[in-house]
């Protein structure tokens, strides 16, 4: 196996306890809510706080990663989340539940784009839509398998105990990836000359800071960001609030949130074709129609998807359209990750968290615009309406931006 398959495969197992740590205190939801006697409206800001700090420390943790290297700042990043993903299960009320989730968005904050700067040095530019797909299939995967690890443990030890046991597989991960791991390929041993001809030349670990002001006085990286806004608002729905929605609007029984498993089964698959449908369409139709055109289809799919679950007539329609929806939502997102990559060049870390800050700010006031939604109307389907709406913006955008148009012209000749 190639030494840039195995960085995949390293992200790829990232990705994986990234989401069974974020999906976790979904499928424990209503325990939770029962047991620290939480609201629908106090239920939100537990999610929102996670969000707002992941948005603000996005840009600072991937800005850094670009500058001193991803393998120092993702270890950094999986230890300290891995520390309060086990501190949530010491929670003994709802304020402390408020700091320690806040802390814990804190710390997983960069995780993403620090990928994007290992993806930008370690594979090479015909296979960066692709891995993206297996990344974000991957913590699809283990979205899936949260339910179904979270539901006996806490069934036999109680809600806090998933979460004790779930902070020790970062730590793991952590120890292995910072004694392994090397920020350039040619810094590896055992990497041949031809793969390195095959990643390609090591321009990307030559730069200054991300020159913002530049950035932000251009349309492109506003649409870019904007396209992460309108679809992440709904993520935030299915990591947080997916479980409860089931038990309190359709009547789920705990057993049967197992079901929920189904959903993130769909995103993977979903993940993973976005990105082998991605590098295709690039291929045959060149960057601009490639990049559009699966980014259009798949958030109106999943516009439709979102719309008609709130005219569903029972539960299992509600979650079929629902597991459509994120998987209209999942195909397209291998595409614009690799944007960051188009458009950023060498500060690809810093272009993506900027996208990403924007879009987790969305979630976290989608988490609380849900609660206050549900109070005002009584209605678990009536958050869904903006969602929908949202998503159908996010399609026009995706075919107003030109992924051509490089943000550093001048920097074009480093990075090639």
């Amino acid at each position: 196996m190639k030494h840039h398959h195995r960085v995949l495969a390293m992200l790829s197992l990232l990705s994986i306890i990234t989401y069974i740590d974020r999906v976790c205190i979904g499928v424990a939801g209503p325990r939770m809510q029962d047991a620290l006697h939480i609201s629908p409206q106090a239920w939100g800001w537990v999610a929102s706080v996670f969000f707002l700090s992941y948005s603000a420390f996005e840009i600072p943790t991937g800005a850094l990663g670009d500058r001193i290297g991803p393998r120092r700042v993702l270890t950094r990043i999986v230890l300290w989340w891995s520390a309060f993903t086990s501190l949530t299960g010491a929670v003994t009320n709802y304020f402390v539940l408020l700091f320690v989730r806040f802390c814990f968005g804190m710390g997983e904050a960069g995780a993403y784009p620090n990928a994007a700067a290992v993806i930008g040095r370690w594979i090479p530019p015909l296979q960066r839509t692709r891995a993206w797909g297996i990344v974000w299939m991957t913590g699809q995967i283990g979205a899936a398998v949260s339910p179904l690890l979270v539901l006996p443990i806490q069934a036999r030890y109680g809600w806090r105990a998933a979460f004790f046991l779930f902070g020790f597989l970062g730590i793991v991960w952590a120890a292995v990836w910072y004694s392994w791991f090397r920020d350039s390929p040619a810094e590896k041993a055992g990497v041949t000359p031809a793969e390195l001809q095959e990643i390609g030349p090591p321009g990307a670990m030559r730069h200054g800071g991300m020159p913002w002001a530049r950035a932000l006085r251009q349309p492109t990286f506003w649409k870019f960001a904007a396209i992460g806004a309108t679809y992440v608002y709904s993520l935030g729905f299915y990591q947080f609030w997916l479980q409860t929605y089931l038990v309190r609007g359709h009547g789920y029984s705990e057993a049967a949130l197992a079901l929920s498993s189904l959903t993130y089964a769909i995103g993977a698959c979903a993940n993973v074709t976005g990105g082998l449908a991605g590098d295709w369409l690039v291929r045959r139709h060149g960057l601009r129609i490639g990049r559009r055109s699966l980014g259009a289809f798949g958030l109106s799919v999943a516009a439709v998807c979102m719309g008609a679950t709130t005219l569903a007539p029972n539960g299992t329609w509600a979650l079929v359209f629902l597991s459509l929806a994120y998987g209209g939502i999942l195909l397209q997102q291998p595409s614009l990750c690799a944007m960051s990559l188009d458009i950023g060049r060498l500060h690809a870390g810093a272009v993506f968290g900027f996208m990403n800050m924007t879009a987790n700010a969305a979630s976290a006031l989608s988490s609380v615009v849900f609660g206050y939604i549900v109070a005002l109307t009584g209605s678990y389907n009536a958050p869904l309406v903006p969602m929908a709406a949202l998503l159908c913006a996010g399609a026009w955008l995706w075919m107003q931006i030109d992924p051509t148009h490089q943000l550093f012209e001048d920097e074009k000749a480093l990075a090639a």
